[in-house]
């Protein structure tokens, strides 16, 4: 009798061990990450952050990008390129800049890191708007 029992709770527990893996796993794809954002040109060489600047007090203009990616860390300089694997969007592009929980308009510092960005989309995707 204690044999058959043994058996009912590993069963048992097995299936509650499959089921919870299976739950995990779901959840996968809206793993939390942490980016990094840089003011960079079209080559991802950083630059001033005040050329991301869209409020009119910077030197914004075509050709500056903000620049992202999980694997960038803050504490690069200017003048540096940033590390293969980043994606960008134009400097003033409001909707982007929302997707990513940045503010809509101004500056946005270089080496800014956001935390907990859920499924934004991350390394690989290229947007270049305009």
């Amino acid at each position: 009798m204690n044999r058959r029992m043994s058996s009912r709770t590993v069963s048992l527990t097995s299936t509650f061990l499959l089921l919870a893996a299976g739950g995990t796993a779901a959840c996968d794809n809206d793993e939390y990450v942490d980016e990094g954002f840089y003011c960079a040109d079209a080559n991802g060489v950083i630059v001033d952050e005040d050329y991301c600047d869209d409020d009119g007090g910077g030197g914004g203009g075509g050709g500056f990008f903000i620049w992202h990616s999980s694997g960038y860390r803050s504490g690069y300089p200017i003048g540096s390129r940033l590390p293969a694997g980043g994606s960008k969007f134009a400097y003033n592009d409001a909707a982007s800049r929302a997707k990513f929980g940045l503010p809509s308009t101004g500056k946005v510092s270089n080496g800014t890191i956001k935390t907990s960005v859920v499924g934004k989309g991350g390394s690989g995707s290229r947007s270049s708007g305009g």
